[in-house]
């Protein structure tokens, strides 16, 4: 059991891993305990407590580094609700702008210090997927979007990708605890891997039909075996009503999902007499390419790489003030940054 958080640099020393450690994520526990944090904001609170100077008052400000939209808010906040200190947020999925501050805190620099690098990493990360997210959603218009990017990042950290996702925008979520985190249930029907180990994509279909809820959509992969014209023709002649949808997640080895291969499956559907059938697209999409896909008879949209690898929105934390008096590194304003738009959040 770890004791409340690392006071200095022998506490380091004596943070000891173990060697049969199976995932190498941070728990919660190492998270509050101050492990992911830069080494230096432990030498400053060990070399502030000799000087005499752990009481000091400071009012810090965290400013974005681009525009976007704002996420991992309440995850920063957690870390800090047990601490003695006021703190002034944008709201969760608020749209910023370069150089903004995003949050205020104010209270004794060694008691909320070592929090520097989770809070800005958490804000950080969050809001660069959400800012992706919308990206996406904004060229899906009101079409849904779901975000399919939980294989793309370690285990630890996707439900908050997928979570920052929904606050961006994003309809859906295909991991279980990210989805879930996000107040949804999650968004998925099935994957080649069930289609290959079958052997039969009517098969699959049929099953999957016969077996998952009735509040289930029912849309089916129809890359796997054959050409995909074919078998959503196929899967649409037996399950009639039955179908709701086919999943166009052509591999890129064969070209992946095109313009020509959507215009030729929707044409290929409403030819014969299944129009309702929608056409869900997956795989390596942008903006770009939901835009070109819109106006062909795609309904929807799964996005993986693009939500998942998108760049972090740099954030940065500044004292402005010590002690109620104006400070600033050069090249800063020194002082408090005035932003209506801030609430008192503790």
């Amino acid at each position: 059991m770890l004791d409340k958080e690392l006071k200095d640099l022998s506490d380091v020393v004596q943070l000891k891993v173990d060697e049969d450690r199976v995932l190498f994520s941070a728990t919660h526990e190492e998270i509050e305990y101050g492990a992911t944090t830069d080494i230096y904001f432990i030498k400053t609170r060990e070399i502030l407590k000799e000087l005499g100077l752990e009481k000091t008052k400071v009012v810090a400000e965290v400013f974005a580094g681009s525009k976007g939209v704002l996420a991992g808010v309440d995850e920063a906040l957690n870390l800090l609700r047990k601490k003695d200190v006021k703190v002034w947020a944008l709201e969760e999925g608020s749209e910023i702008g370069k150089k903004e501050v995003v949050m205020r805190v104010e209270g004794d620099y060694n008691d909320f210090g070592i929090f520097e690098t989770a809070i800005l990493g958490t804000l950080a990360s969050s809001s660069g997927w959400a800012t992706a997210t919308k990206e996406c959603k904004e060229a899906a218009g009101d079409k849904p979007m779901l975000c399919f990017g939980a294989r793309h990042l370690h285990p630890a950290v996707a439900p908050v990708m997928e979570r920052a996702a929904l606050i961006g925008g994003a309809d859906g979520a295909s991991c279980i605890l990210g989805a879930k985190l996000g107040g949804l249930e999650p968004s998925g029907t099935v994957p080649h891997a069930l289609i290959l180990t079958v052997g039969d994509t009517l098969e699959v279909a049929q099953a999957y039909h016969d077996l998952m809820p009735e509040d289930e959509k029912r849309i089916i992969l129809v890359d796997t075996f054959q050409d995909e014209g074919v078998e959503a023709l196929r899967l649409a002649e037996n399950l009639k009503q039955n179908l709701d949808g086919i999943r166009l997640d052509t591999a890129s080895e064969r070209g992946g999902v095109t313009a020509g291969l959507v215009k030729e499956v929707r044409a290929r559907l409403d030819q014969g007499g299944f129009d309702y059938v929608d056409i869900f697209v997956s795989g390596g999409l942008t903006p770009e390419r939901i835009k070109e896909m819109d106006g062909l008879g795609v309904n929807g949209f799964g996005v993986g790489s693009y939500i998942s690898g998108a760049k972090a929105i740099n954030m940065t934390m500044d004292i402005k003030e010590i002690d109620g008096k104006p400070i600033a590194k050069r090249g800063r304003i020194p002082g408090v940054t005035k932003n209506d738009r801030l609430k008192r959040v503790f």
